[in-house]
């Protein structure tokens, strides 16, 4: 029998669910749409992420320790950016015994909505070390702009 530790966060996710599950039937006997929400109702996780702002471009850092390039899937829809795939389970051998399983395996999923001054065409995806990196440029009206004022 392998220990599993208790995770509030995964109670929290599996609350959310719950209501959205409530919500999505509602909102398809009433006639509103589907947004796609089968990767978030099968996610059993979510991995950490950190978003930078900079002049140009925003910068999304996600940890995915021991998840393959092949299992990542990221698409950009309607404003918003999706991350979802699986980190698989490591097999219990018979010759060995699982004490404790405290990181998390199964199906992930994250989704960030943009501000709509992004140029979607150039966002760019770099997957390295179990460090998932998307850089998305700002486009140019969305960038800062410097006034000068004049002293008289």
């Amino acid at each position: 029998m392998a220990l599993v530790k208790w995770n509030p966060a995964k109670e929290l996710l599996n609350m959310e669910r719950e209501f959205n599950r409530l919500f999505s039937s509602l909102s398809s006997r009433f006639g509103f749409g589907d947004d796609g929400e089968d990767e978030y109702e099968n996610a059993v996780w979510m991995p950490l992420t950190d978003i930078v702002e900079h002049d140009d471009k925003y910068v999304l850092k996600m940890d995915l320790p021991g998840v393959d390039k092949k299992d990542v899937k990221i698409s950009y829809v309607n404003g918003e950016l999706q991350i979802s795939g699986e980190r698989k389970q490591e097999k219990e051998s018979k010759d060995a015994t699982f004490h404790r399983i405290e990181r998390a395996y199964g199906k992930y999923f994250r989704s960030f909505s943009l501000p709509e001054k992004i140029l979607e065409d150039k966002i760019e995806a770099e997957f390295k070390n179990g460090s998932l990196t998307i850089t998305i440029p700002k486009a140019e009206e969305a960038k800062p702009k410097e006034i000068e004022v004049k002293v008289k």
